[in-house]
């Protein structure tokens, strides 16, 4: 695989500071079902704090992708599903601390009533592709 392309301002479209509008790569397709604050032992991990929840979202998006022999190099789009968008400068911070600012994928955020229990303040998934070894995991 070759370094993904990036577009943050395609013709005609108002630049994105956030995130790339486009993001075009070939290889193999890596989906990471949305992630919560959980802890390895299934806890909650920072009850009412915005940025401790995604700073945990992150690590486990951050294992699941070390799992599939991927990392955030290979994301190509995240999907960031927040009960608050008052919630996003924690979640950007987080990510920033995983992904550069010059490597930011395709993204989209949507506020939701709510997630699968009230205590959870975001959730998160993202899509990487991977170079073809010709081989499968």
């Amino acid at each position: 695989m070759t370094e993904p392309i990036r577009i943050t301002a395609p013709a005609g479209v108002a630049p994105a500071a956030q995130y790339s509008h486009v993001v075009a790569a070939t290889g193999r397709l890596v989906a990471v079902s949305g992630q919560l604050a959980l802890d390895e032992d299934g806890e909650l991990v920072g009850p009412g704090d915005p940025a401790a929840q995604a700073r945990q979202v992150f690590e486990n998006l951050s294992r699941c992708l070390a799992a599939a022999g991927a990392g955030f190099e290979h994301v190509v789009k995240l999907t960031y599903f927040v009960t608050d968008m008052a919630h996003m400068p924690a979640v950007r911070a987080a990510r920033t601390a995983h992904i550069s600012d010059d490597r930011l994928p395709a993204s989209s955020a949507i506020q939701v009533a709510g997630l699968v229990s009230p205590d959870f303040l975001m959730e998160i998934e993202a899509l990487a592709v991977l170079p073809e070894t010709g081989s499968t995991a």
